[in-house]
């Protein structure tokens, strides 16, 4: 979910130039207001940057000092290019392009071609896979169907760092790239493959791109009429420009220097794409004149969230890191983050789906919790481990919201019911807007309550069910809306393929979850092997998966779960250790580089709260001799290991039943009570106790966290509970 989506969706259009500057912080008023010259924007995650530079363009716009249709603002994905486009629109800028860089140079090439170069433009071609498998085939190579999409990435990026086939081997070697095949099969296939374009008359995207570069280039005229057109540039996620689209930007701008560009350094994900954040670094010696302002505010995660964010970043080496933002949270306190320990992956699946399942339950909505991961194939698992639970699901990358068949049939019909409503008698009894979508929709197979279970027709039901939420707020937002108003807003949305929100859990890779945020976030699979990726091998590699794990950890607002697992089956050897990332970050795993999250022991969880809720700082006991470790006899002085009487490292012995039997009852007692969880018995207190399996109240009065007050009031159960007793608690009043 984007921070577009997850605030009002449909606000008011600001009545004056000044207004749009309202509610913006003093740094984002810089932004807007630098409108002339060169600017750099160093934007942190969650700091705002598109709220900045959005209603940069907008106040230019409705100041009077930029032209709409003169202001080109250019980013990586259509649906961060649409979401740009809605905002502008919502701020009264209409008309502004707001496009890919691809679907920039895709617009002019086509407007240009027929007299830059004569004829029609060559056909497009979406998936170049199968056109690598003709070459490999003209050159009697055979490719594994691994080999043949690692081959389309060597070619994608060659192309984008303008590299020639018959320099391939070098440019490779130089970069650091481990090719897939012999740099010389490469470099054969390569060329194989730019031979069947040209006899089959069809480009690629990257095409576009050098088609572009070498119209502007070669013709004079054709670039002035293009400058004429824009004067003003706005770069979006400047740290993954290419060298080719970073040779565009420059053709767009030629001797003029009104840009501004936005970016992270510690984003930089897409490497192996061809991105550097050089350009960025860069920019202040290539305009030594430009405004810089560097946005530190982080308005999206907790103060905790954040702290963690800042310590992964704390241990980077290489250019990037030396150009780290220390971001500073701007949001109340949360829980501290989670750490779990599995003995294998479907385990820590099933773990993840268990803990989700509790989450919808207690009410968190399930569109605001992700599950990622480091690869795609890791996906699978989830999903089955989710459809066990009975926790809905989307697939982040998969179909898009408005292709999907029901959502084009649904807005047909929605579409139909606007035009000729008076003769349907569906809507006979209905007049607000939400009761018409509703009934329309009903016809389409949505109902009040959701289908048991998952699959299809779960999934089915959830795109209408976004459709009939999304006609809610529109009507809230605009009094007096009607259905082809609403139909004009899913037109629009469409076509920017901003789509409402699906109530489901997010399961999404880490490079595909850039730009998106959610409540509560899941990284899994944080260990050697996966975090960083096995086959990350030179120190700048290894730096990129550190970006990358940054990425992920700043998707969440709230809570955030990060867990590994030490085998990969059942049974398997448990050879697996957590990332090294989390070194010095997590409870138990060294030396830190500053203030770390209160945390637990192995085998279960190491943090606080599986309730959500920030446990209170539980006060270390005057002792006149050192607390020792129970299992190796090392003396303790963590917070967290004084109260399980062990290091954090050391094997725990604690029995699961009681332990799962103690949360119940737990969540009964804080139900009745009215209070967090936490403040029954906190999460370690219950594995301290789950670990000693105590007999009397004499031995449970020894554990830490188990006060004469709580005694009085809770020892009977909990001692029934280790007793193996049924059904305690639930008979009982407050």
């Amino acid at each position: 979910m984007t921070a577009a989506t997850h605030s009002t969706l449909f606000p008011q259009v600001p009545d004056s130039a000044d207004a749009v500057l309202d509610g913006l912080d003093p740094e984002q008023r810089e932004v807007a207001t630098a409108l002339r010259g060169p600017v750099c924007v160093l934007a942190g995650a969650g700091t705002g940057k598109t709220r900045a530079i959005t209603h940069r363009i907008a106040y230019g716009v409705r100041a009077g000092i930029l032209q709409p249709s003169s202001v080109l603002a250019v980013t990586f994905t259509n649906r961060a290019a649409g979401e740009m486009r809605g905002r502008l629109r919502q701020l009264g800028a209409a008309g502004v392009q707001a496009r890919t860089f691809h679907s920039a140079a895709l617009r002019q090439l086509q407007y240009f071609w027929p007299k830059a170069i004569g004829g029609s433009l060559p056909r497009l071609v979406d998936r170049k896979i199968q056109l690598v498998a003709d070459a490999a085939a003209a050159c009697r190579i055979r490719l594994e169907r691994g080999e043949l999409r690692d081959v389309t990435a060597e070619i994608e990026w060659s192309k984008v760092t303008q590299t020639v086939p018959a320099d391939y081997a070098l440019a490779a070697a130089k970069a650091g790239r481990e090719a897939p095949r012999d740099p010389a099969e490469i470099a054969q296939l390569y060329a194989a493959y730019e031979d069947l374009k040209r006899g089959r008359s069809v480009i690629d995207f990257e095409d576009v791109l050098l088609l572009t570069v070498a119209v502007l280039q070669d013709r004079h005229d054709v670039a002035e009429q293009v400058r004429a057109q824009y004067q003003h540039f706005v770069v979006d996620e400047y740290q993954d420009v290419s060298p080719l689209q970073q040779r565009l930007l420059e053709l767009w701008l030629g001797d003029r220097d009104d840009v501004c560009v936005v970016g992270d350094a510690s984003q930089t994900i897409y490497s192996f794409t061809g991105a550097t954040p050089d350009h960025l670094l860069d920019f202040r010696s290539r305009h030594p004149g430009a405004t810089v302002v560097k946005l530190v505010r982080d308005y999206r995660s907790t103060p905790q969230v954040v702290h963690l964010a800042n310590g992964l970043l704390s241990q980077a080496s290489g250019r990037a890191a030396d150009h780290r933002l220390e971001l500073v949270s701007q949001r109340p306190a949360g829980p501290e983050p989670v750490y779990t320990e599995y003995a294998d992956e479907p385990a820590e699946a099933e773990g993840a789906a268990r803990r989700i399942r509790e989450l919808v339950d207690a009410g968190v909505p399930a569109a605001e919790i992700a599950v990622l991961f480091r690869t795609n194939s890791q996906s699978e698992t989830y999903e089955q481990a989710l459809a066990d639970a009975g926790v809905p699901y989307q697939l982040r990358g998969a179909e898009r919201f408005f292709d999907r068949p029901e959502v084009r049939k649904a807005v047909s019909s929605l579409r139909a019911a606007a035009r000729f409503g008076g003769n349907d008698s569906l809507l006979d009894d209905v007049v607000d807007l939400p009761s018409q979508v509703r009934a329309v929709l009903s016809g389409e197979g949505w109902t009040t309550q959701p289908p048991a279970g998952s699959g299809a027709v779960r999934e089915r039901w959830e795109s209408l069910a976004a459709l009939v939420g999304l006609a809610q707020d529109f009507a809230a937002a605009a009094a007096g809306a009607t259905l082809s108003d609403l139909v004009t807003e899913l037109d629009e949305r469409a076509g920017a393929q901003h789509a409402p929100t699906v109530q489901g859990v997010t399961l999404a890779s880490l490079h595909s979850a850039k730009g998106l945020e959610w409540d509560v976030v899941f990284l899994v699979g944080v260990a050697e092997g996966m975090m960083p990726i096995t086959y990350a091998k030179t120190d700048e590699q290894i730096e990129e998966e550190r970006r990358l794990l940054y990425v992920g950890v700043t998707r969440a607002r709230e809570r955030l779960h990060l867990s590994w697992a030490l085998a990969r089956s059942p049974g398997g050897r448990a050879s697996r250790r957590p990332s090294r990332f989390l070194k010095g970050l997590r409870p138990g795993s060294g030396a830190a580089t500053g203030r770390t999250a209160a945390g637990g022991p192995g085998g279960v969880e190491r943090g606080v709260g599986s309730g959500g809720a920030v446990a209170a700082a539980v006060p270390r006991r005057t002792q006149r001799t050192p607390a020792r470790c129970r299992v190796c006899g090392r003396t303790l002085t963590d917070a967290g290991e004084l109260k399980l009487m062990r290091c954090e490292d050391c094997p725990s012995d604690m029995d699961e039943g009681v332990y799962e039997r103690l949360r119940e009852w737990r969540a009964l007692q804080a139900e009745r009570s009215g209070q967090p969880a936490f403040c029954v018995f906190t999460d370690k207190t219950l594995m301290a106790i789950a670990e000693s399996v105590p007999e009397g109240e004499r031995e449970l009065a020894r554990i830490p966290g188990v006060g004469a007050r709580k005694l009085n009031r809770y020892g009977a159960d909990v001692l029934a509970i280790c007793a193996g007793q049924d059904g305690v608690g639930l008979d009982d009043d407050d």
